[in-house]
């Protein structure tokens, strides 16, 4: 593509493509069906943990030599997007795999990605992200828990809220200050375990999407965990969280993506098979116009997010992508936008069955709203990529 960005379209490969026929034909045989009971019941898809472990598609972002797959960046978007596209709770299970672990990939010693990277590839284990706080959501570097050095130990102290899969998750990647007077630079960044003394969890929060994917307050009271837990150096936890969050935003427009196309899938199905005045709703040149929009938008966000996909993969393989901040930035808020109003216009299509609980598209416009809010909010998005304009 031509330009002074020098952006690179990512093209899915034939192993992509097939990638994608492999988890679709999962997602609807043993991830869709419980899908519904999932967000009623606000239970964790135990049933999607099974079926994507049973095919190592947990975690396929691993690098071979800790067990893993191997994928690329793209081939990860694909799977997130593939059971996001039945249940964007399910798809939680291997983004925030992705979110809770590249920390230690990025900057994590060889002994810490040996520890912690093998039971992830083999779904022995879930990993979490533990950033935000109760008075740090946006500004993140306004944390305060705190990591206090006690010889060859840390020990922590705190509270993280928002936490996605906590309780469930038996790894916690957490961010701690350690030196109060440097802000952001004082920040550094631990490997928790579920089972570490002084760990606990608040009551699930009672929300109105992603019902199924817990999402609880992490408490760290006097957490005492040996120094080599600690991932980089020390005080370059705040930049590993920025970093991460980079290559993870693109995760989050996957999952937006996969509603989006679940939901224009659906309503494509109703308005063919919806009759009024005598004929299918769908040869109403308005129905066909909404149709159109919503598949218009739809291809813009995968092209974005394929784009960013491939930045993120060429950052990853140790080139240099100075457009990868703004890329991840631009697919997450162009992403979940788009998955907001294609959801909605779901609803509408199918009228007042659209607004039951008896059909999926009423989850589905839930479950999108997420899309905008968590890894930053769509504002704070615009924020980033007016900072790191190509």
């Amino acid at each position: 593509m031509a330009g002074t960005a020098d952006f690179d379209l990512y093209r899915p490969s034939e192993e992509h493509d097939m990638l994608r026929d492999v988890v679709r034909a999962l997602a609807e045989a043993k991830i869709a069906p419980y899908a519904a009971a999932v967000d009623e019941e606000a239970r964790f898809p135990q049933e999607a943990l099974d079926a994507l472990v049973a095919n190592d598609l947990q975690a396929v972002h691993v690098p071979e030599e800790y067990g893993g797959a191997g994928a690329d960046a793209l081939a990860t978007v694909i799977v997130i997007e593939e059971v996001a596209r039945v249940c964007v709770s399910s798809s939680l299970i291997p983004a925030v795999n992705k979110l809770g672990s590249l920390p230690v990939i990025l900057a994590g010693s060889e002994d810490l990605k040996k520890k912690y990277l093998g039971p992830l590839a083999k779904g022995d284990a879930m990993f979490s992200y533990c950033l935000s706080e109760p008075d740090a959501g946006s500004d993140a570097a306004g944390m305060k828990t705190k990591a206090v050095r006690d010889g060859d130990h840390w020990i922590l102290n705190g509270v993280k809220r928002w936490i996605t899969n906590a309780g469930v998750s038996e790894y916690y990647t957490v961010m701690a200050v350690t030196d109060p007077s440097k802000r952001s630079k004082g920040i550094s960044a631990f490997v928790v375990e579920k089972s570490d003394e002084g760990v606990s969890f608040g009551a699930p929060e009672k929300k109105l999407g992603i019902k199924g994917s817990p999402t609880r307050e992490v408490y760290f009271d006097n957490v005492r965990i040996p120094a080599d837990r600690m991932i980089g150096e020390e005080g370059t936890g705040f930049a590993t969280a920025m970093k991460t969050l980079d290559h993870t935003r693109i995760t989050i427009a996957a999952q937006a993506l996969g509603v989006a196309q679940g939901a224009l899938d659906y309503a494509k199905g109703y308005v063919q098979e919806r009759k009024q005045f005598g004929k299918p709703i769908a040869d109403f040149q308005g129905i066909q116009f909404m149709l159109a929009d919503m598949s218009m938008k739809i291809s813009a966000a995968r092209a974005l997010t394929y784009q960013a996909a491939a930045a993120s993969e060429r950052v990853a393989a140790g080139g240099e992508e100075k457009d990868l901040t703004y890329l991840g930035a631009a697919a997450k808020c162009f992403a979940s936008d788009t998955a907001m109003e294609v959801t909605t216009d779901a609803v509408q299509l199918l009228g007042g069955y659209g607004y039951t609980r008896d059909y999926p598209v009423e989850r589905m416009m839930r479950d999108a709203k997420i899309t905008q809010i968590y890894e930053g909010t769509n504002q704070v998005q615009r924020i980033v990529m007016a900072r790191n304009l190509p």
